[in-house]
């Protein structure tokens, strides 16, 4: 299946927690984006999540001809926390020809890679991932223990969860048609994710597989020479919140049968 792109509105959502010496190049990028793709209304949800460095108000003053809605959350949340705020606030607002994308702040999520994606969804996906597992993708400038924890996840994730086929499931970057993301707010209430932390991409990735949505990759490389700062993901927190995560998915499966295709 092949769709026309034009005029279709894209939804990008970024949560940022102290990240204020990457969001001027961030919005940068994301403007030099928009300009590349005239044929996009893009509308940005960024989410303060507690910053204490004065991020919101770079938003608000680099924002330029972005169209950006700045959500503040009163203190620290978690990832999980800010997309599920971001996606409960297009409730009432998104339609299914809409597009969904979410990423992170810290400008490891290349946007060239973005139009990759956007080319991939035009063949008939619901869901694209950007992954660092698929051929062509890598990390670069991380550290090896980071990269470890990340592989160790991975695999406990194939195991436990059962989700055989993909290469990555806790990567921010994705894209998402917005029928899918309809169909995920039936099922799971607005704001779709439960898990406050680095985990909720992989809660939401098994709701996904819950209502068998098709899902693709394209390969991407993680660039921490582009971010500046230190990462904000506690490992030992993390290891915890998948934990939780495992113990709580059985409840997830009896609600996948009530989203039917909008």
């Amino acid at each position: 299946m092949t769709e026309n792109l034009a005029s279709q509105r894209l939804f990008l959502i970024f949560p940022f927690f102290n990240e204020a010496p990457n969001l001027p190049r961030l919005l940068a990028e994301l403007e030099q984006f928009t300009g590349s793709h005239p044929e996009l209304q893009i509308r940005i949800l960024a989410v303060d999540d507690g910053s204490g460095d004065g991020g919101g108000e770079i938003v608000r003053e680099r924002a330029g001809k972005l169209r950006v809605e700045l959500i503040e959350n009163a203190r620290n949340l978690g990832p999980g926390r800010s997309f599920a705020a971001a996606l409960a606030r297009l409730s009432g607002r998104l339609q299914a020809s809409d597009l969904v994308a979410t990423m992170e702040a810290d400008n490891t999520s290349g946007l060239e890679v973005l139009s990759r994606m956007l080319v991939r969804i035009r063949e008939g996906y619901d869901v694209v991932l950007a992954s660092p597992y698929a051929y062509g993708g890598g990390f670069a400038e991380v550290s090896t223990s980071r990269v470890l924890v990340s592989h160790l996840a991975n695999g406990l994730v194939k195991i436990v969860l059962g989700l055989r086929g993909l290469n990555t499931f806790s990567s921010f970057f994705r894209l998402y048609r917005g029928q899918s993301v309809l169909r995920l707010q039936a099922a799971y209430g607005p704001g779709i994710i439960e898990s406050p932390g680095f985990e909720c991409m992989v809660e939401l990735l098994y709701k996904m597989v819950l209502l068998r949505f098709s899902i693709s990759e394209v390969e991407f490389k993680v660039d921490w020479s582009r971010r500046r700062g230190k990462s904000k993901m506690k490992i030992f927190r993390t290891a915890r919140g998948y934990l939780r995560l495992l113990s709580a998915r059985g409840r997830w499966a009896p609600a996948a049968p009530k989203a039917e295709e909008p």
